[in-house]
């Protein structure tokens, strides 16, 4: 599956596409949905009629076949316009694992669908309450039959499930007590169709919204006795964390370029409104205590940037690259909380006034630094993968 590859005037020409896109659903759009919590489905199905959701699937499947280069940037250009990605950006790194391990008939039945987007596919089902970060002690059990799988368990933080028609989830098909020493083994990946779980057995699947500080669709999930398909595996039985794990790097690259987005629009409204606002009789950004902050800021942001696209980079050209996938989202999300603190001094108590749109960014940027990883583990992950640390967990 070969990928198109832009060269760079062509990717300024897709963030311009972008921006210019996300013009017509200014601050206000975002504000009021925030306020009602509800889901951004115009914006969403805008993205998708422009074809900016598929860019990540091959040509051959109806997608644009683009790379996690132009991914990133399409992610980093709505937050920097003042939307939320949240509501579309799992469209992208639930893809990997499809792509990379789901069989030609998986494929042929389902890309073209979520290319052109008459299948909506953004629910991915694998964090627990009990487990949290520790996705190997997951206990939803998926129990083999004669024609497919018997589905058992809950599962918090599945978001955008009631947006969705298929459904990616991680669940063992090995008891835990049986695995031995590798807790990894027994973990199995399904993809599988809401659409046929509604209508033919909507009492297998219970979904409960949860109200969080931001506007983030998400929801807690039980799974009753609920049936699937043996069709709906992906890959081997038992291998389902290996995938899980490849489409990682991908995520935290997409979700670094996120946080960016939210640096720059901090950075772009603290810059403007310093330029504007007028006490003591001079412009606030004259001011050395406002000024420098703002540019330590930034500097933050640039060097984030950077390792942000030397990790899609590295995606890209199939090189290994979770040493840069984690630094990239540990330095976006600490720089994105940066920028949101400076901007937020800097308009003082008018930053706090929901029309100028700094508290609902503050709220929804803090998200990046505890998930989707922590950035704890994240330094767990660089001392004893690449600095070669004794483990610490």
């Amino acid at each position: 599956m070969a990928m198109a590859k832009l060269n760079e005037s062509e990717r300024e020409g897709l963030r311009q596409d972008v921006r210019e896109l996300c013009r017509q659903f200014p601050n206000s759009y975002w504000r009021e949905l925030d306020i009602k919590r509800e889901y951004p489905i115009e914006f969403v199905e805008a993205l998708t009629k422009s074809g900016y959701l598929s860019v990540l699937i091959p040509e051959e499947y109806g997608g644009k076949g683009y790379g996690m280069t132009e991914a990133t940037i399409i992610l980093e250009e709505i937050n920097r316009s003042g939307g939320h990605a949240a509501g579309c950006h799992a469209q992208m790194y639930t893809m990997g694992a499809l792509l990379k391990h789901g069989s030609e008939a998986q494929k042929q039945q389902y890309l073209p669908g979520i290319a052109d987007g008459s299948i909506r596919f953004q629910a991915f089902s694998v964090t627990e309450e009990d487990a949290g970060s520790n996705t190997t002690a997951i206990q939803t059990f998926a129990e083999k039959t004669a024609d497919g799988y018997v589905v058992n368990g809950h599962k918090n933080w599945t978001s955008r499930v009631l947006q969705s028609d298929l459904l990616m989830l991680l669940a063992r098909t090995t008891p835990l007590e049986e695995v031995g020493e590798k807790r990894t083994d027994g973990l199995s990946l399904f993809l599988v169709d809401l659409r046929d779980v509604r209508d033919k057995q909507p009492e297998t699947f219970v979904v409960e919204p949860v109200r969080t500080m931001f506007n983030y669709a998400t929801n807690q999930v039980w799974y009753k006795d609920m049936k699937i398909p043996e069709a709906s595996l992906i890959g081997e039985e038992g291998k389902g964390f290996r995938y899980v794990l490849d489409g990682m790097n991908a995520e935290r690259t997409l979700l670094a370029a996120e946080a960016i987005g939210d640096g720059y629009f901090f950075i772009d409204k603290a810059t403007g409104y310093a330029n504007e606002r007028v006490v003591f009789d001079r412009k606030i950004g004259t001011n050395q205590g406002v000024q420098f902050p703002i540019s330590r800021a930034y500097a933050s942001l640039k060097a984030a940037d950077l390792m942000r696209y030397e990790a899609a980079r590295k995606f890209d050209e199939g090189e290994r690259s979770g040493e840069e996938a984690n630094l990239a989202k540990f330095l976006a999300s600490e720089a994105s909380w940066q920028a949101a603190n400076v901007c937020l001094d800097t308009f003082g108590g008018y930053g706090f006034v929901d029309e100028y749109d700094v508290e609902r960014k503050f709220r929804e940027t803090r998200m990046y630094q505890v998930a989707p990883v922590s950035n704890n583990m994240i330094l767990a992950y660089l001392g004893q993968n690449v600095l070669k640390l004794p483990r610490s967990y």
